[in-house]
């Protein structure tokens, strides 16, 4: 049964928020069209096999580039899928829909009492997916024995700068050695790979680009730096100020001899390069550049996106949402909840179209979207 006859909910813009007149954010996915596979495909042939899953949208740091420092206001405990809800989801997913990846984010996920139970559904599905978890590292290295055991198979943890003061200025909390600590319970714990993630700001830390990858490449970890891109709270985002792609490379040039990775990039988000003379796990050392804003790969991309709260977002910027949480509350069956997920992707648009003039921020920031 098509989405449009089960009158799936799409959610748009929250009260209050602008609404872009170009997208009325009521009107339901268009499934006309759409070919009948059991997987996510949409009109410009990908598919997406990449699901990341929000376990909250709380978050224990409060980043300049995120959120302000008194918080913001969370979602309603009602409102957030019980864990029972969120693993028949993930089961559909992989089960119905072909998802092969499982990331788990947040907010911060590992604030989900739960988290452990999850991952351990999650690694019990059949086709077992592929389990990565995204996290501030904040009480990580207490953590990692339990969630590899678990099932988790990897890790991405955010790591900005290597400067205490700078990450006190940053995330607006004394935790930077809790974050070095995650970084080596997950290796000791057998995680592979262990990445970090970080975010260069213009005149904070932009000028540790180098010290970041020679930090990553002394302890064998893969370091994906990432554009800062317009999913603050604040929606106080400048292009102007942003550092870019272009500029990171720079940076690291001048320390580093970088190859084009020889292996297709396919969906993946991060643009590789090989570190000459540097090797990682027996391979040669790579560092990532994800250039979301100045280099965008939404013509590969393969992620499909699933809240805190059970709504699907087709894309990290888009401002309508399908409601899969009423569906399920309402007694929906799993194909229901399927054909559902599929109009959903089936109506993603070809980009992101932050250089459109008509771009608009979504209302929903990143800790409650998800990464």
């Amino acid at each position: 049964m098509a989405a449009v006859a089960l009158g799936i909910p799409v959610r748009g813009p929250r009260p209050g928020a602008p609404v872009d007149p170009g997208t009325p954010a009521s009107a339901p996915p268009d499934t006309s069209g759409r070919p009948d596979t059991p997987h996510l495909v949409d009109r410009y042939g990908r598919r997406a096999r990449d699901l990341r899953v929000s376990l909250t949208d709380r978050c224990n740091l409060r980043c300049t580039y995120c959120m302000p420092a008194e918080g913001l206001e969370w979602m309603p405990a009602d409102d957030v899928l019980s864990d029972a809800e969120l693993l028949r989801l993930v089961r559909v997913a992989v089960e119905r829909l072909g998802v092969t990846e499982v990331r788990f984010t947040g907010g911060e996920p590992l604030l989900r009492k739960g988290i452990a139970e999850l991952v351990r559904g999650t690694a019990a599905l059949r086709p077992r997916p592929e389990i990565s978890l995204t996290t501030n590292g904040i009480g990580f290295a207490r953590r990692a024995g339990e969630l590899a055991d678990a099932g988790l198979d990897r890790v991405n943890i955010s790591l900005d700068t290597l400067r205490d003061d700078v990450f006190r200025s940053l995330t607006r909390r004394p935790r930077h050695r809790d974050v070095l600590a995650g970084l080596e319970a997950a290796r000791a714990a057998g995680l592979r790979p262990v990445k970090i993630n970080a975010v260069l700001l213009r005149g904070i830390n932009d000028g540790e680009a180098a010290d970041l990858l020679a930090f990553a490449l002394e302890h064998g970890y893969h370091l994906r730096f990432i554009e800062q891109m317009p999913l603050d709270a604040g929606h106080s985002w400048d292009r102007a100020e942003m550092v870019t792609a272009a500029e990171i490379l720079d940076r690291l040039t001048e320390r580093f001899t970088l190859l084009p990775h020889p292996a297709p990039r396919a969906g993946a988000p991060a643009e590789l390069f090989d570190v000459a003379g540097w090797a990682v796990d027996g391979a040669a050392a790579t560092v990532g550049v994800v250039g979301s804003v100045t280099r965008p790969f939404c013509g590969d991309c393969d992620r499909t996106r699933l809240t805190a709260d059970g709504q699907v977002r087709s894309c990290l910027f888009s401002r309508t949402e399908t409601d899969l949480r009423a569906l399920l509350r309402g007694g929906a069956g799993d194909d229901e909840l399927a054909d559902a997920w599929r109009g959903a992707m089936w109506a993603k648009l070809p980009g992101h179209g932050i250089d459109d003039p008509s771009f608009l921020q979504p209302d929903r920031p990143m800790s409650a979207i998800g990464g």
